[in-house]
C-alpha cells in the first residue's frame, strides 16, 4: 500500500506566499519523478511543475519564476513554494509521484488527494 499525503494551502491575499508538501508513505522501493498538477473548476487539470530524482525540475510556463518544486529523498516528500500569487492560480493541487513498490518491479503512478488553494483579488 502506497499513500500520498498532501499538507499546505489555504487561502491567501494576491501577491502572497503558499506552501505546500507531499508525503509518500508505505511499501516503496523507489521514487522517480514527482510533481504537482493542478485542476481550476470548470478545467482540466493540468501540469504544475515536475522533479526528478536527481533534481531536475520542469515548470508549466504559466508558473515560471513564481513557484519553486523541491524534494528530500530521504523524506519521500515534494515541496511546492508558491510566490507572487494571482487569483488564477486557484485550483485543487494534486501531488503525484512514479514509485515503484517493494517486491515490486512495475513503477506506477499515484497520486494525492489534493489540496485546495485560493487566491483573493
Amino acid at each position: 500500500q502506497v499513500q500520498l499525503v498532501e499538507s499546505g494551502g489555504g487561502l491567501v491575499q494576491a501577491g502572497g506566499s503558499l506552501g505546500l508538501s507531499c508525503a509518500a508513505s508505505g511499501s516503496i522501493s523507489s521514487i522517480n519523478d514527482m510533481g504537482w498538477y493542478r485542476q481550476a473548476p470548470g478545467k482540466q487539470r493540468e501540469l504544475v511543475a515536475t522533479i526528478t530524482y536527481g533534481g531536475s525540475t520542469e515548470y508549466a510556463d504559466s508558473v515560471m519564476g513564481r513557484f519553486t518544486i523541491s524534494r528530500d529523498n530521504a523524506k519521500n516528500t515534494v515541496y511546492l513554494q508558491m510566490s507572487s500569487l494571482k487569483p488564477e492560480d486557484t485550483a485543487v493541487y494534486y501531488c503525484n509521484a512514479q514509485i515503484m513498490r517493494t517486491f515490486h518491479f512495475a513503477v506506477r503512478t499515484y497520486w494525492g488527494q489534493g489540496t485546495q488553494v485560493t487566491v483573493s483579488s
